[in-house]
C-alpha cells in the first residue's frame, strides 16, 4: 500500500465516524506525519473527542484524556513521584501524556501554570519529574480544545504558547444532509468501536522520516516567505508570524505535499493550509480587528502575492 492508498484508507476510516469532517482527517493526517499539534477551536459537541479517538484507532496507537478544570495541577499532566507506605520510597507515576495521542480537552480551563506544563512536554517530547527525565512514546500528538463561546472560568493561551501549535482548525458544525446521516449510523450502534487500525506506529515513524525528502524549489520558497513577511508589514497585524511559525508552515506545505501523494510543494499546498498555519500566529491591531477577521485578513495577503509558476516533478 502506497502513500496514496494509506491516506484515503485513513480518510475513510475517520469518515465512518466523523461524517463531513474529510479535511480534518486530512489535517490530522499532516499532523501526524510532521510531528505538529493540533488546536481545534469550536462549540461543544461538535466531534472534537471523536477525532482524537479514531485517530488513535487509525494508527494503532494508544489514547488519553484529561479533562482540563481550573485545579488541575502539572503533576497530575505530567506525572509525580508519590511515596509508598508498604515499600518505605517514593516511586514514579507516570502522568495521562506517556501515551500516542493525548486529548486536552478545554485547555483554556487550566491555569497558566498548567497550560505550560503541557506545552513544554510538547515542544520537548519528554518529563523531568524531581531531576528524572523520562521520553514520550513516539509517535506522540497533542489534540488540544477550547470552546470560544465560554470566557467564564477561562484562562486564554497567550500568543506565545498557540504559537506552539501546528495548526488551529476549526470543526465546524454538519450540514443537513451530513447530521442526518449521523442520526442514522449512531441510531443503532457505536461506531467508534468498530474502527480498525489503518498502519502502525512504526509505518507512521517512517512516514514521518520520508516526508523531510519533499522537496520545495526556490520559487515556491519565496513565496512562503514572501507571504510571512507580509504577516509583519500589512496594515492589520500588529504581530506578525514568527521564525518558528515560518518553519511550521514549511513543514505543513511538505506533509500536504507528501499526503497527496507528490515528493514535492506545489503553491496550492501552501495556499491550502496556509490558514490552519498562520491564523493563530497572527495579532490583528485594533482597528484591523474592527474592519476583518484573521481568515479574511490571511486571504487578502494570499490575493496580494503573484503566485510562482509550478514546477517539479512527480512520485
Amino acid at each position: 500500500m502506497n502513500i496514496s492508498q494509506k491516506v484515503t484508507a485513513f480518510k475513510q476510516n475517520i469518515g465512518t465516524v466523523l461524517i463531513g469532517k474529510e479535511h480534518l482527517a486530512e489535517l490530522a493526517m499532516i499532523a501526524l506525519v510532521s510531528k505538529g499539534h493540533l488546536l481545534l477551536e469550536d462549540v461543544p459537541g461538535t466531534g472534537k473527542t471523536v477525532l482524537a479517538k479514531s485517530l488513535a484507532k487509525s494508527i494503532s496507537g494508544s489514547f488519553r484524556r484529561i479533562q482540563f478544570t481550573p485545579d488541575i495541577l502539572p503533576g497530575d499532566v505530567t506525572g509525580i513521584q508519590f511515596f509508598h507506605p508498604k515499600k518505605q520510597d517514593f516511586e514514579l507515576r507516570p502522568g495521562p501524556v506517556m501515551t500516542n495521542i493525548l486529548l486536552a480537552d478545554e485547555i483554556n480551563r487550566a491555569t497558566p501554570r498548567t497550560q505550560s506544563s503541557l506545552l513544554e512536554v510538547m515542544e520537548e517530547r519528554q518529563v523531568t519529574i524531581d531531576g528524572e527525565t523520562i521520553k514520550l512514546p513516539s509517535p506522540f500528538l497533542v489534540i488540544a480544545t477550547q470552546n470560544p463561546i465560554e470566557s467564564q472560568g477561562t484562562f486564554p493561551l497567550p500568543e506565545a504558547q498557540l504559537d506552539r501549535f501546528f495548526m488551529k482548525v476549526p470543526a465546524g458544525y454538519p450540514t443537513f444532509n451530513e447530521e442526518k446521516r449521523i442520526l442514522q449510523i449512531y441510531r443503532d450502534e457505536e461506531p467508534l468501536n468498530s474502527l480498525t487500525p489503518v498502519f502502525t506506529l512504526e509505518e507512521l515513524l517512517q512516514m514521518q522520516e520520508e516526508v523531510k525528502n519533499v522537496r520545495i524549489s526556490s520559487d515556491v520558497e519565496d513565496y512562503l516567505l514572501s507571504i510571512i513577511h507580509l504577516t509583519r508589514s500589512h496594515e492589520y497585524i500588529e504581530t506578525g508570524v514568527s521564525p518558528r511559525g515560518t518553519l511550521a508552515f514549511m513543514r505543513a506545505a511538505q506533509g500536504s505535499a507528501y499526503v497527496n501523494n507528490r515528493l514535492f510543494v506545489t503553491p496550492d499546498d501552501i495556499q491550502r493550509i496556509a490558514g490552519y498555519v498562520l491564523s493563530h500566529r497572527i495579532v490583528l491591531s485594533m482597528e484591523g480587528s474592527m474592519r476583518k477577521t484573521k481568515s479574511q485578513v490571511i486571504k487578502d495577503i494570499l490575493d496580494t502575492i503573484a503566485v510562482p509558476v509550478e514546477s517539479g516533478a512527480g512520485m
